[in-house]
């Protein structure tokens, strides 16, 4: 399950063109802010609360902030809307489970040419029941300024 968990949150991280970033490495970093996970004790659940997995993306001369907003590939996570503009976005996604219905993410947040924050909510089922996870997400140059 946390092999899973941490594959899921690596998919969470995204790009975008909607306005032109700075080229370079950026970190996508996503926090646990609340989870609830079915079947899973809740010491293993308070250690995850707040813990952080950040991904680092390349963005080349001329793209913009949807690259920054792009599902990680091996998660398999399908763009179901996308809206960048006016220095915000929102955006839904449905991600495979390998077993269940698929999950479902729904992000929001501002952004501007230094990147991105914002909140991000994963829901769906298990086998054991209703998963709710909260994470904030945020995009940074590495070294550049942060946010």
């Amino acid at each position: 399950m946390t092999k899973y968990f941490m594959l899921m949150l690596a998919g969470l991280s995204t790009t975008a063109t909607a306005q032109v970033v700075q080229p370079g490495d950026w970190d996508v970093t996503s926090k646990v802010v609340d989870l609830t996970v079915p079947g899973v004790p809740g010491f293993l659940l308070r250690m995850m609360k707040g813990k952080s997995k950040a991904e680092r993306k390349h963005v080349s001369s001329g793209q913009g902030i949807e690259t920054l907003l792009t599902p990680d590939p091996k998660a398999r996570c399908r763009i179901d809307s996308q809206r960048v503009a006016d220095g915000r976005y929102t955006q839904t996604l449905s991600c495979p489970q390998k077993k269940g219905d698929w999950m479902h993410i729904s992000r929001t947040g501002v952004y501007d040419t230094a990147g991105f924050t914002g909140r991000a909510t994963v829901t769906g089922t298990t086998p054991k029941g209703a998963l709710n996870i909260v994470l904030d997400q945020r995009a940074t140059l590495v070294g550049g300024r942060s946010r």
